[in-house]
């Protein structure tokens, strides 16, 4: 599964690692996805979401209802 943030749609960045030599090899940098179940009322059930922690953060701001009814106006399946 890819590492795609359902709510803010953060995903992988890419870039170098560079060692003490300062040889460049190719990274990812994913970002902290999680998998979390929430209720919503307006529902009337539980949604699971693949959020990052800035989603989860996000989500406590400004509430499961509102996110979710982003997330459906974009067309996503919840």
């Amino acid at each position: 599964m890819s590492a795609h943030c359902q709510v803010h749609g953060t995903s992988p960045g890419f870039g170098h690692s560079v060692s003490h030599s300062h040889v460049r090899t190719k990274r990812r940098f994913d970002p902290n996805i999680q998998t979390k179940r929430y209720w919503v009322p307006s529902l009337g059930r539980k949604v699971t979401l693949r959020v990052s922690a800035r989603g989860i953060k996000t989500i406590d701001r400004r509430g499961i209802d509102a996110v979710v009814a982003d997330i459906l106006a974009r067309g996503e399946k919840v």
